[in-house]
């Protein structure tokens, strides 16, 4: 994996308007997704990395703006912010880690870990995700549809932050999609949707681009 500081900078300086992604030395893109919300997200793997460890670039009309680490077990590993910059990671000797496995085995998994952050807030995360049983094809691409809860709460037990609601899983490339879902951050449940539109592979049109392309009127206009 390269140094953190030379990641950020390569993908923080990537401009609004460019046309292509470009990972950083030693990695290699795989898919390219747009989606709902404004967004679109480009997913590579790198040569230094634990087999199985795969990362997402996500971008908006501005730019890079997140940026996570996963492992085979699609369990997050660290992720990045952006503007200011921030790194959260995972802590280690987590009380009930994800696992991406068992959620296809049994139809369910369980979570409980600990995240820390450079800005110095360290949080805890407990949830699930479970199977449906239903499944879902968009663009081609067959997923199965999952229902999700967490909670993050700080050291001293106040809720941060709460999600719930659906996201979609691909056996074949071991990732989770986004899909309509509630986000709570004070006061109020927002609603949220952030589903796959298309799923762009090496040599398609459109593969590594950095400008998403659905529902950005429509977000620009409210």
């Amino acid at each position: 994996m390269k140094p953190l500081i030379l990641t950020l900078g390569l993908l923080a300086a990537l401009p609004a308007e460019a046309g292509s992604f470009t990972p950083p030395e030693g990695c290699e893109t795989f898919l390219t997704v747009q989606a709902r919300g404004c967004r679109v997200s480009n997913h590579y793997r790198c040569e230094a990395d634990a087999p199985g460890d795969q990362w997402r670039a996500d971008f908006d009309q501005e730019g890079v703006f997140f940026l996570s680490h996963v492992n085979r077990e699609a369990e997050w590993v660290e992720s990045f912010e952006f503007n200011p910059d921030v790194r959260q990671s995972l802590d280690d000797g987590a009380a009930d880690p994800a696992e991406f496995s068992k959620l296809l085995s049994s139809g369910r998994d369980d979570f409980a870990f600990s995240l820390s952050r450079t800005d110095g807030q360290n949080t805890e995360v407990t949830g699930f995700d479970a199977l449906t049983g239903r499944s879902i094809t968009i663009d081609g691409v067959a997923l199965q549809e999952t229902e999700f809860e967490y909670t993050e709460t700080d050291a001293e037990g106040t809720i941060l932050r709460q999600s719930r609601g659906n996201e979609y899983i691909s056996a074949e490339w071991r990732l989770f999609f986004a899909g309509p879902s509630e986000y709570r951050d004070g006061e109020a449940w927002l609603p949220m949707d952030g589903s796959p539109v298309k799923f762009i592979l090496p040599g398609e049109p459109g593969f590594a681009a950095t400008q998403p392309i659905y529902e950005c009127g429509a977000l620009m206009s409210s």
